[in-house]
């Protein structure tokens, strides 16, 4: 599939939201960043959070835990860095700016790879889980959190209407789970462990594969 978001239209869009973004989805998203972090702490060690944004969940971590968070937008980053000094967070290694497509570190380097509501952002879904999956150590695990398209019924009617103006806000509302699915089975590497509608809706999905 083409890539129908473009790069630098993710980086402006989520630009202008840095400013408001904890206010208008901080809740929204709450339980489904709760459930990453609560698998993230139990795997421990080196983790990577990709799209850490305004670095809403780096807190919740467990103090234990080396912390690497990537973002493409700036804007973003900087509120991080602002959290990350006023909160004295220590056990934050690295905040960078950087394409979750094309990963500026090394193979086999960490022990979970985070990526809450971004597999729908990015330009190239498949490729960047690849390079998720080429970071993460053997028997690591990828946690995605995400919104996956309906099948059937109003709510698909719904997401292939709103598509279009979705795509210039910089992320994908009909995403549908056979990508997730055909990418797995292309890839070779990796076992999905875990697939879990999030409460209280189920617009949400918690989604883990291990890389063997």
């Amino acid at each position: 599939m083409g890539n129908d978001i473009d790069r630098a239209g993710v980086a402006r869009a989520y630009g202008l939201w840095a400013p408001v973004y904890d206010l208008v989805f901080g809740k929204v998203f709450d339980a489904g960043r709760q459930s990453t972090i609560e698998i993230a702490n139990a795997i421990g060690g080196r983790i990577l959070d990709v799209g850490v944004g305004t670095g809403l969940s780096l807190s919740d971590y467990a103090s234990t835990t080396k912390l690497y968070g990537v973002d493409l937008s700036e804007p973003m980053l900087r509120k991080a860095q602002h959290r990350v000094r006023s909160l004295n967070l220590a056990n934050v290694e690295t905040l960078a700016v950087m394409d979750a497509k094309n990963l500026a570190f090394p193979d086999s380097f960490f022990d979970a790879v985070v990526a809450q509501f971004v597999i729908t952002a990015v330009p190239d879904p498949e490729a960047t889980l690849d390079d998720f999956v080429r970071v993460l150590k053997p028997g690591g695990e990828l946690i995605l959190v995400n919104h996956i398209g309906a099948e059937s019924g109003p709510r698909r009617v719904f997401e292939l209407a709103f598509a279009p103006l979705a795509r210039r806000r910089g992320w994908r509302p009909e995403f549908p789970w056979a990508r997730l699915v055909n990418w797995a089975a292309h890839h070779g590497g990796v076992t999905l462990s875990e697939r879990r509608l999030m409460r209280p809706l189920g617009h949400f999905s918690l989604i883990r594969y291990r890389k063997s």
